[in-house]
């Protein structure tokens, strides 16, 4: 997106000492790597700062502060953990969030030999997250761009993207394959999903599945 806003450690500096001043002396510094949706810093040793990165990113951070500390008590690895909500302001026009630190590097940093036991964990983190209550939870929609709802929503995009790798893949079985995923459906009971479990939201820490972000 071209309009993403500017996020600096300044304003990070800034924010924190006008919305919590009991913070103002710690040092703030960028993650070595931080997401597309939001940007994120370390705050003193223990806490991360998230600031969506453009408005449409920005219905997530109540949906956070509201669903990740109930989550959190049902799952057997730590997830992000919101501890404190900060205000839109002059400075900075969305909502953000204070969160604990969590330990780990990004899971493409595992060794292949690590492979067999983090799918066990893998699977077992995502076994425990659908096993989760959804009675109140969030339905699919603009707040998390339709994840979890029937993908014809991502059909003209998806073809789009075939059509462009054309010569490089085997866009007639890839148009296939899409086209049969469009004609499945979702009978079972509604379930958590994470939305986005790719190798950045995943952490790992001496080979073991660590937390998830």
């Amino acid at each position: 997106m071209s309009d993403q806003l500017v996020i600096t450690v300044d304003l990070v500096q800034q924010l924190i000492a006008e919305q919590f001043p009991a913070w103002q002396h710690l040092p703030v510094k960028p993650v070595a790597k931080s997401g597309w949706d939001n940007r994120t810093f370390h705050l003193g040793e223990t806490m991360s700062v998230r600031l969506p990165s453009h408005a449409s990113y920005a219905p997530a951070v109540a949906k956070e502060q509201m669903w990740l500390p109930r989550l959190a008590k049902q799952l057997p690895i730590p997830i992000s953990k919101p501890i404190a909500l900060g205000q839109a302001c002059e400075a900075y026009p969305l909502p953000w969030s204070v969160y604990r630190w969590l330990e780990g590097e990004n899971a493409d940093t595992l060794p292949n030999t690590a492979m067999i036991s983090f799918a066990r964990e893998i699977a077992t983190f995502l076994k425990a997250l659908h096993q989760v209550n959804t009675v109140g939870a969030p339905e699919p929609g603009t707040h998390n761009f339709y994840r979890g709802a029937a993908i014809e929503i991502y059909d003209a995009a998806t073809r789009e993207a075939i059509t462009a790798l054309e010569g490089e893949v085997d866009t007639h079985g890839a148009t296939a394959v899409w086209e049969q995923a469009l004609r499945s459906r979702w009978t079972r009971p509604s379930v958590w999903i994470h939305g986005d479990f790719a190798k950045g939201n995943i952490l790992v820490k001496e080979g073991r599945l660590a937390a998830v972000i």
